[in-house]
């Protein structure tokens, strides 16, 4: 087994080890005056699609050679020689016009299982967002109805995104914005009111089933309510369906495994005086003008395609002074970033929520980012089941949970880029197949258990691990596989794109296939098992965490049988 240290440092056993070991030998190289360069902050390390280039790439000489001044074929070379000597490095050859192709000697490889089993759940974390606030608002919904199909993506894909920023370091805090103020409020109560008491729903009232399941459950409670006058019978129904509409909210939410850690209400917005703070602080900074009688805020000179009423000429604010005030309070409370997830209709939301930052004094690209998701359609037995809450066939998060449960669910709505239209095809997701991919992701998870049980069974633990027994072509892709997590969960968080999780776990699952069906893993028979029983079984169990660390991202369950 190679030496594990070498000056304090460990030997390279993932990308992110290596590219620490790529940055060790630029400084030595520059340390020893053969190289005239600013040591880089990061260094791309790729495993080769072939398999004789070595065990992993490095461009670093090409990115070097402008500033060194040299040809990168002579970067390379130095490199080269400075890197073979780092720990855990068989051979460095130089390749093309100035590649780097590694080898890791015996072992190095191997010892992934053993950090990936010691660190357990922390496998995949890092601190690449260290010191980042971010706040992440999804859901946004009103508290006039259930939540639906369009909720629901965004509940899966806001909480996954949430996850991965923390994974990566950041300090997370996820936000529902409750739109609980203005004429849709007032719509909700009278349309509760006319179904409590036989009378006809307004036209441009709710209309859906719940609306009399919900009013019958408030006038069983309080029959008081029935006797009020027709205003003020209209505002009691309106609050006690808003504090009963909200809670399955967040019932139906927790339930799919979202957690909210705030819910913040327009209305308090507007009666905290946050709406009037955030005015007069836009004001101060010299971009509110008065025109028409209404009040503006001139977003134009900061990209928007044409300036945005506050107040309107009647003296009530609107929806964008509302926008603004959130967006402040939010900064108020100390977040760095500020990350919106809309929906498909609110592209036009972009240019004007930049605009607000910028109109604040910050820096929108720094300071706020807005991920716009698109529709959703739902297949069952072949067939669209459509979408119409005006009509009453409204398809809710809890409909989809019971069609196809909420790992299958979630699973699903998590693997696509969120940007891009998705069919869900519920006789798909629910069958346990290969061609399913939360199937197949979690077969794994339940073959890496099953083994580990069998093993115990036997009473055969995972006892000495010697790395270098784990030689096999298929184990070598299989830890070069597990050492790629870190990076993916880095790179999801950054791109804010939580699909690269579910991509690579099918990825590993297919590996691990590959290794289980080439490589035996207990002795059969009278077999005793052996020092390559013991590695095996190490490899096994960090398959297992990696499985169960992925799917926790996305909030997936990794059962142990299946």
């Amino acid at each position: 087994m190679p030496a594990r240290r070498r000056c304090g440092s460990l030997a390279p056993v993932t990308p992110a080890d290596l590219a620490d070991a790529i940055r060790r030998a630029i400084r030595a190289a520059v340390d020893a005056d053969q190289l005239r360069v600013d040591v880089p902050a990061e260094v791309l390390v790729e495993r080769p699609k072939r398999k004789e280039f070595g065990d992993y790439a490095t461009n670093v000489a090409l990115q070097l050679a402008k500033s060194a001044g040299r040809p990168p074929r002579d970067v390379a070379a130095i490199l080269a020689e400075q890197l073979a000597a780092q720990p855990g490095i068989a051979a460095v050859d130089v390749a093309g016009p100035g590649f780097l192709n590694i080898r890791l000697a015996a072992g190095a490889q191997g010892d992934i299982a053993r950090q990936i089993v010691e660190a357990g759940p922390r496998y995949g974390t890092s601190t690449t967002l260290r010191g980042q606030r971010i706040n992440v608002e999804f859901v946004s919904a009103n508290p006039t109805g259930p939540l639906h199909l369009g909720h629901t993506r965004w509940a899966a894909v806001g909480d996954a995104l949430a996850r991965v920023l923390q994974a990566a370091g950041a300090e997370v805090t996820r936000e529902f914005y409750i739109n609980d103020r203005g004429a849709q409020m007032e719509k909700f109560g009278a349309s509760l009111a006319a179904a409590a008491v036989g009378e006809p729903i307004p036209d441009d009232g709710y209309h859906g089933r719940y609306i009399h399941d919900l009013a019958k459950e408030i006038a069983g409670e309080h029959p008081e309510f029935l006797d009020l006058p027709p205003d003020e019978r209209a505002a009691a129904f309106r609050d006690e369906g808003y504090r009963r509409q909200l809670e399955r909210q967040r019932r139906a939410l927790e339930h799919f495994r979202v957690h909210f850690d705030v819910w913040f209400s327009e209305r308090v917005l507007h009666e905290s005086g946050a709406v009037e703070a955030a005015l007069d602080e836009l004001r101060r900074q010299g971009h509110v003008y008065e025109a028409d009688g209404a009040v503006w805020l001139r977003t134009t000179d900061f990209g928007d395609d044409r300036d945005r009423v506050l107040v309107r000429s009647n003296g009530e604010k609107t929806y964008f002074a509302a926008d603004a005030a959130y967006y402040l309070d939010k900064r108020r409370r100390g977040f760095d970033t500020c990350l919106y997830l809309l929906g498909a209709d609110h592209h036009g939301y972009v240019a004007r929520l930049k605009a607000i930052a910028a109109c604040a004094g910050d820096d929108p690209e720094r300071t706020l980012e807005v991920l716009i998701g698109q529709l959703v359609k739902i297949l069952k037995g072949g067939e669209e089941v459509r979408l119409s809450k005006r009509a009453g066939e409204i398809v809710t998060l809890e409909d989809v949970v019971d069609l196809a449960g909420v790992d299958a669910v979630r699973y699903s709505l998590a693997r696509y880029p969120a940007d891009s239209p998705l069919t869900l095809d519920v006789d798909l997701i629910t069958r346990q197949t290969n061609d399913n991919p939360v199937f197949y992701v979690q077969y794994v998870a339940a073959r890496t258990a099953s083994v580990s049980r069998h093993a115990r069974d036997l009473g055969i633990d995972r006892g000495a691990f010697d790395p270098t027994l784990l030689g096999h072509d298929r184990e070598i892709d299989l830890l070069g596989a597990l050492a790629e997590f870190p990076r993916i969960v880095a790179s999801a968080a950054e791109l804010r794109e939580p699909h690269r999780i579910a991509r690579y776990l099918e990825e590993l699952a297919g590996t691990y296939h590959r290794f289980y069906d080439a490589c035996r893993i207990l002795p059969v028979g009278d077999e005793q098992p052996t020092p390559l029983t013991h590695a095996r079984l190490w490899l096994n169990d960090a398959t297992r965490i990696v499985i169960a660390n992925g799917l926790e991202l996305l909030g997936v369950e990794a059962p142990e049988r299946m």
